[in-house]
């Protein structure tokens, strides 16, 4: 057992403390911050697509740290995260939290004869980590999300994550307390037993312009916070920053949180000033941190961390309803009956579909009928009826799960579209078939299966 899973057997709350592969410095690291047990976490990629890889940066610290390794699915397959997996049990790493990852700063759209960008999403991540043991996975989750649609497709995923394996859940960066308490209640409603801790930054004017001006995916700072901190760097009131981050993180342990992942907080002299700021707040009960909070923020009505409500969310359409039933129709008398499965086994068990013409014709046909409905991309394990015939490859990211963290107002982090995952849980709730969407883990397709017929595969395979 890992000493962050007795941690957190013993209720202990923990701290931990993210350091980034791109930085070349090699910092202190803590076993106790503030009187918590502290882990460091390395994390992946988040500076460039080519940061170095946290379980190398890990070679640089002592074996006796207690290490939460990050893995991001971003350009990345399966097969990347199973050697991963080798390579971690190897160094004897025992923590893991697995992320689907932000946009790649190299994506590729697949125009102009260029190989697509994939990600593996989370889900699949741990259901291979969980089936090779001996791992405590941990995993993303975005409660600040503020149009209904992105909200539910958020909780959604989170059934699945849970289901799959997932041991703690990290909360996105985020500042509105509210939507903290909301999912800590989430899993008090489910009775799911999986500890949550919550993602905190000291948050200064800088950080919250650079993170406006390169909209980093899925963190809200709203105007009025920004307005707060302009105000902040006018009267020099800098330490406001690990201030407010103390109070969080108190707070935090106070509604029963597991702990806090600590990001841009890896500079001793900063961690010193948090520090005591924990410990001049600590005996503060939760009515009196709220009450600081509130007035360091200049919170007012609550909605002062939600972004500008000018957001894309709407009701399903009739004409998404119709479309919804006619493939529901069709799928289940053309896939799902025995004798459409029995005579589909017979045609393409025939020898004809092993010759090149034929397999060509086929993958020409089947795309041309898919392509224009659905945005078919020969993914060749078609998962339609998992999705709501809504594909998965219509997402940048091609996430057939669920949606990553970075939407806003239901607008997808690639800026060019309403998320598909906002369609599908605005859908499934208008159609009753949310269960599907929060219960089915949609396996990975690998690359092999990518330009094959998903009619043939599914007649012959059965998938």
């Amino acid at each position: 057992m890992s000493q962050l899973s007795s941690y957190f057997q013993q209720n202990q709350f923990c701290v931990l403390v993210e350091y980034l592969t791109s930085l070349t410095e090699v910092f202190p690291t803590k076993t106790v911050f503030a009187g918590y047990p502290a882990v460091m976490t390395l994390a992946d990629r988040v500076h460039s697509d080519h940061d170095i890889l946290p379980l190398e940066a890990s070679e640089n610290y002592s074996n006796s740290v207690e290490k939460v390794i990050h893995f991001s699915g971003k350009g990345r397959d399966i097969k990347d995260f199973e050697l991963f997996l080798k390579q971690a049990k190897t160094a004897h790493i025992k923590n893991l939290l697995l992320l689907t990852g932000d946009k790649l700063k190299e994506h590729e759209d697949g125009k102009n004869g260029a190989l697509r960008s994939r990600y593996l999403e989370s889900v699949n991540a741990v259901m291979a980590a969980k089936k090779q043991g001996d791992f405590n996975i941990g995993v993303a989750f975005n409660p600040f999300k503020y149009a209904e649609a992105e909200r539910d497709a958020q909780y959604l995923k989170l059934h699945k994550k849970i289901k799959a394996g997932a041991d703690f859940i990290i909360t996105q960066l985020g500042y509105d307390i509210a939507a903290l308490k909301q999912a800590q209640l989430f899993l008090k409603k489910y009775d799911y037993s999986q500890k949550i801790l919550a993602c905190v930054m000291p948050l200064n004017l800088a950080r919250a312009k650079f993170m406006v001006k390169h909209k980093v995916a899925g963190i809200v700072i709203s105007p009025h916070m920004l307005k707060v901190l302009e105000h902040e760097k006018q009267q020099g009131l800098s330490n406001n920053a690990h201030m407010r981050c103390a109070l969080q993180i108190l707070i935090c342990k106070k509604i029963g949180f597991a702990g806090v992942h600590l990001s841009a907080c890896h500079k001793p002299e900063e961690q010193i000033l948090l520090e005591q700021y924990i410990d001049e707040y600590r005996d503060l009960e939760l009515s009196e941190l709220e009450l600081l909070w509130n007035e360091l923020w200049q919170i007012k009505t609550g909605d002062e961390f939600k972004p500008e409500l000018a957001y894309f969310s709407r009701a399903v359409t009739s004409s998404e309803r119709i479309k919804y039933q006619q493939l529901h129709l069709m799928h289940a008398a053309l896939f799902e009956s025995k004798v459409a499965k029995g005579f589909g086994r017979f045609v393409f068990d025939a020898p004809l579909w092993k010759s090149r013409t034929a397999t060509k014709a086929l993958m020409k046909t089947e795309f041309l009928t898919k392509h224009g409905v659905v945005g078919c991309e020969s993914c060749g394990q078609c998962r339609l009826g998992d999705t709501l015939y809504i594909c998965p490859e219509t997402c940048p990211k091609g996430l057939a799960n669920g949606p990553c963290g970075g939407t806003s107002l239901d607008r997808c982090e690639f800026g060019d579209r309403e998320c598909i995952h906002s369609v599908k849980a605005r859908l499934a709730q208008a159609v009753g078939q949310t269960n599907i969407l929060k219960e089915k883990l949609i396996p990975t397709v690998a690359i092999e299966v990518r330009g094959t017929s998903s009619w043939k595969n599914w007649y012959v395979n059965g998938s």
